[in-house]
């Protein structure tokens, strides 16, 4: 009898034991799992995308991706850079005249507009993620990632890229996955609150006051000259100019007859100075048509800074705006000193005072001499 007790109380214990043991084990599991880095991202196309925080190698391919991930202090992280980063001149690039050295790492792709990106050169530099622009939809994305085997996350400028949630969201996502989150809500924040100091100083002009614009020679897949506008201009819109391309009821690049530009006959009109050259050769050879106009005839043309090279740089989109609002709009920014201004916002975007340079490339702000 005592030995059947004595059976039972064993079978007990080694019971007890085997629960115990159970328990602990699937607590441990638990542990590990909370514990792990791995987290499900939502890119900027909708996909769920599993990656180790934070990603200490990277690379950013497509047009603009590079330049996000610089703003967010990842420049350093960087393992490879396009082809088209290397052989393309710095000058526009705020973020390669900021970082030179990204020139000197690895090739993993051609870049451009429309390249394809080289599976076998990215996974060749054992990057922790791939952050990707424009050159790939979901299924690409996807199939690149299967390619590769290393995470692809797709970042958007939006539609309007200077001022755009999507560029909000894709700093952010960007800050979350190189352990920068701080900085991209630092970012973030800056860009709105330069967004808002702009429209502040000029939201409550009424619109029979406010003297007539137009932008000229806006690079559009290559050079053009004054006939190449836009409507809906980002720096316009910024600070409430009226521009005369809006009447079109267009969206983005235009290409006007000469014609029509002297309809509409502007007060002020910008030179983008990228292609500043094209409207001083064809202001040699149609004098009268330029001097016709009532802006040529007055003085009233200026130059800015070039922010489209490949896609927006959006230090320089900011600083242009608040030139631009100075010319227009004098008394509402008579604070603003546009070259100490501009130094102000490459410095925060990018650590670097870069409008000495800039200016020395395409001329800075000023009013422009066509006859010099």
């Amino acid at each position: 009898m005592k030995s059947k007790k004595s059976l039972v109380k064993l079978i007990l214990i080694l019971c007890l034991i085997a629960i115990l043991t159970a328990g602990c084990s699937k607590t441990a599991n638990t542990q590990n799992t909370a514990n792990s880095n791995s987290v499900v991202i939502t890119d900027m196309l909708g996909r769920d995308v599993e990656i180790s925080l934070p990603a200490k190698r990277i690379v950013a391919i497509g047009p603009g991706a590079l330049r996000l991930v610089c703003y967010v202090n990842g420049a350093s992280k960087v393992v490879g850079v396009e082809n088209a980063e290397k052989q393309w001149p710095s000058s526009g690039r705020t973020y390669i005249m900021a970082y030179p050295e990204l020139k000197e790492l690895p090739v993993i792709g051609p870049g451009g507009a429309d390249s394809a990106p080289d599976a076998e050169k990215l996974a060749g530099v054992k990057p922790d993620v791939i952050f990707v622009t424009y050159l790939v939809d979901k299924a690409k994305a996807d199939e690149l990632q299967a390619k590769t085997g290393i995470p692809v996350v797709v970042l958007s400028y939006g539609k309007f890229a200077t001022f755009d949630e999507d560029v909000f969201k894709s700093l952010n996502i960007i800050g979350k996955i190189i352990g920068e989150e701080k900085r991209a809500n630092e970012v973030v924040e800056y860009i709105k609150k330069c967004q808002q100091d702009l429209d502040n100083r000029t939201k409550d002009i009424p619109d029979e006051k406010k003297p007539k614009v137009y932008v000229g020679a806006l690079g559009m897949k290559g050079g053009h000259g004054i006939e190449s506008t836009q409507a809906n201009f980002p720096p316009f819109k910024a600070v409430n100019a009226k521009n005369v391309a809006d009447e079109t009821g267009q969206k983005g690049s235009i290409m006007i007859e000469k014609e029509k530009l002297i309809a509409w006959d502007p007060d002020i009109i910008f030179i983008d100075e990228n292609n500043l050259n094209l409207v001083k050769q064809d202001y040699d050879k149609n004098t009268k048509f330029y001097n016709s106009l009532k802006a040529f005839k007055e003085k009233s043309v200026y130059g800015f800074l070039p922010y489209n090279y490949y896609t927006t740089n959006i230090d320089t989109a900011i600083a242009d705006a608040y030139w631009i609002g100075k010319v227009i709009y004098p008394e509402r920014f008579n604070d603003i000193d546009p070259a100490k201004k501009a130094d102000e916002i490459y410095k925060f975007f990018l650590n670097k005072p870069l409008y000495n340079q800039m200016a020395e490339i395409y001329g800075g702000f000023k009013k422009l001499d066509m006859d010099n």
